[in-house]
């Protein structure tokens, strides 16, 4: 599966694999707990929720559940105590997660998205500039404003050269205050590096687990380094691909495995899951209440 068909950030934890943990000596974290994201001044829960799992040209596996199945779920997300949702135009979720959240505070939570560029950074009508597109997607969500806005499915090292256009136009609309915070969603070893030296990343989305599935080296050897780097600059690292892309969502064992190696690391922020079912929100919110910290070791 492409990366545009795997969405980002997302997982899916299967029905084989739901039965809760057993109860272990473990340090355990709240789900919930107040974290930052780097340096932006952003602050939400530690667990958010991804919209885009199997998210490609404007849907996911959310939304073709149909309409009133995804605002269910979002608010079922909301209510159980996410404050994080992690959105994209390539999703289709905007107005979804805008009916889902209506009734809450706009305070209360973080909203993010992503825009798709084209590599050459050449804007065209499918792919306007990032102010005409953020405009549209305040329209869809509601907002007067959009807490992070993410440059989508980076691959090339060259990144921050070739998207100098649009990564100005995002630095005025947070000067603007349209959008608190950018960043960027990174789909290689080489586009990690080139954000971890860029100063204009405030936020990252990282794919993360210790098996090396669906990440930007099957190596996490790697790819851990760069995100300590960039941890360590005030970066804000946001942890996707927990479960490799759904790989092995049926094998509970290595699910608590992931979660005590991404929480054991000190330098992902803020983790993000793409649920498709509101007993998958019940069931990884118990398995991080009893993870065990393995300090980042498998």
């Amino acid at each position: 599966m492409s990366a545009m068909t795997a969405g980002a950030g997302t997982l899916i934890i299967g029905r084989n694999a739901l039965a809760f943990p057993s109860p272990t000596t473990c340090t355990g974290v709240d789900p919930f707990q107040i974290i930052s994201l780097g340096k932006s001044g952003l602050k939400t829960t530690l667990l958010g929720m991804g919209t885009g799992y199997s998210g490609y040209n404007k849907s996911s596996n959310i939304t073709r559940a149909g309409k009133d199945t995804a605002i269910a779920l979002i608010r079922y997300a909301y209510e159980s105590g996410i404050r994080f949702f992690d959105c994209a135009d390539a999703y289709g979720t905007h107005p979804h997660t805008m009916e889902a959240l209506k009734d809450f505070p706009r305070e209360s939570y973080t909203l993010c998205s992503k825009i798709l560029v084209s590599k050459s950074g050449v804007t065209s009508p499918e792919n306007p500039d990032a102010d005409i597109v953020v405009d549209r997607f305040r329209k869809e969500l509601n907002t007067d404003y959009i807490d992070l806005i993410q440059i989508h499915l980076m691959t090339s090292g060259k990144w921050t050269d070739e998207q100098k256009k649009q990564m100005d136009i995002l630095e005025t609309l947070k000067t603007k205050k349209i959008i608190r915070a950018h960043g960027v969603s990174v789909h290689s070893l080489d586009a990690m590096r080139a954000a971890a030296v860029s100063p204009w990343v405030d936020v990252i989305h990282c794919r993360i687990n210790p098996f090396g599935v669906s990440m930007d080296s099957r190596d996490p050897g790697e790819v851990v380094p760069v995100i300590e780097q960039m941890h360590k600059s005030g970066k804000g690292i946001i942890g996707m691909k927990l479960i490799g892309n759904g790989s092995y969502r049926d094998d509970s064992e290595k699910i608590d495995q992931t979660i005590s190696f991404v929480l054991g690391l000190g330098s992902v922020d803020l983790i993000i899951i793409g649920f498709e079912f509101p007993q998958q929100i019940d069931n990884f919110v118990s398995r991080m209440r009893n993870s065990v910290s393995t300090a980042g070791k498998i």
